[in-house]
């Protein structure tokens, strides 16, 4: 496993959750990986991100959901190198990734729910974000 997790910055953790939505399920769809390409190029948060880091931090997630605990210790990561005033960027990066091919599954219902759960995201915030999230990525 390529061990990036003492070195963790907060746009590889932003990075993280993006690339484990896209995962969730099993599935990493083109119209995903556009939508993240999109977010690095234009969102402030990464406008110093070196992008050479993507495949690290992308197959640092790869092997956690390889592992029997992955996902816990994902989260772990993410809540020790991210602080928590990005805690909703990082739901809000995750809700435009899963809404951005049409098709929310289960599993990615599923990692949303969780993500929720282990960033303390406000019910009422989350459904905002999710709102806008929806809105963003509808087709005519």
């Amino acid at each position: 496993m390529t061990d990036i997790s003492h070195s963790l910055t907060p746009e590889d953790c932003l990075v993280a959750m993006m690339m484990a939505t896209s995962a969730s399920d099993e599935n990493i769809r083109t119209a995903e990986l556009v939508t993240i390409e999109a977010i690095l190029n234009h969102l402030p948060v990464f406008s110093g991100y070196d992008t050479d880091r993507i495949k690290a931090v992308s197959q640092t997630v790869f092997d956690l959901f390889s592992e029997e605990d992955g996902l816990d210790a994902l989260f772990g990561l993410i809540r020790e190198n991210l602080p928590e005033r990005l805690f909703e960027t990082a739901y809000a990066l995750a809700c435009d990734v899963a809404a951005s091919d049409g098709n929310l599954g289960d599993s990615e219902l599923r990692l949303l729910e969780e993500i929720r759960y282990e960033l303390n995201i406000d019910r009422l915030h989350a459904a905002a974000i999710e709102r806008g999230a929806r809105a963003r990525h509808m087709k005519l």
